[in-house]
């Protein structure tokens, strides 16, 4: 599968039933998301594995790319295309090695100097952020849009900007050298996740150049 960050789903099933979950991620894909990344913080490996399951079948049907978040175990049994991990996770060398050459590996880099370890380290791409204060974390360290710049300039492995992006704020990737962005609620919450994130991608599309 291709590698296309520009409109990258991060999932939170904490506000949904499974099946308005599932159903949510599909009309995402169904809208024209790029890439999927499972995120279950709080769930146990079996269940975890189970909904990844689920989830694949849905991503494999629109040709778009399934990341665990942080559970390299998970990625592997549900044969998912790779893995996020985050500077408390299992570094990427280790899940590069574990997952071995053609699974995709991205990472969070909030510095130069973690966008330097991780792409050393063999990550395919970066997530940089929070761009703005988000609702999915108690503790959200805000990264300044220049920071975006600085990191283009110092790896050339392509990033996202992720943390608090809706349709209303995405001109703070106007000008800057990003691959696309990464967004939660922005879907998840929305009324009709399908528009959302049709104009989301318009949008991003349009502010990288993309169109």
């Amino acid at each position: 599968m291709k590698l296309d960050l520009t409109l990258y789903l991060v999932t939170d099933s904490s506000y949904h039933t499974e099946e308005s979950f599932l159903k949510t991620v599909e009309q995402a894909c169904a809208g024209g998301v790029t890439l999927v990344q499972l995120r279950e913080k709080q769930r146990g490996g079996r269940a975890y594995l189970e909904l990844a399951q689920k989830v694949k079948k849905i991503t494999d049907a629109y040709d778009i790319p399934l990341i665990i978040d942080d559970r390299i175990d998970i990625a592997l049994a549900a044969d998912a295309a790779g893995v996020h991990v985050g500077q408390s996770d299992i570094p990427v060398e280790y899940a590069r090695k574990l997952l071995g050459p053609d699974k995709i590996v991205g990472a969070t880099a909030k510095t130069v100097e973690q966008a330097r370890i991780a792409y050393a380290a063999g990550a395919d791409y970066l997530g940089v952020g929070a761009m703005y204060p988000t609702t999915t974390k108690v503790v959200t360290v805000l990264t300044p849009p220049e920071m975006l710049n600085k990191i283009a300039d110092a790896v050339p492995i392509p990033m996202i900007a992720i943390g608090g992006l809706n349709p209303d704020n995405l001109d703070i990737i106007k000008g800057r050298p990003v691959a696309g962005v990464a967004v939660v609620s922005a879907i998840m919450k929305a009324e009709n996740p399908k528009e959302a994130a049709r104009q989301l991608k318009q949008r991003v599309e349009q502010y990288i150049g993309k169109e």
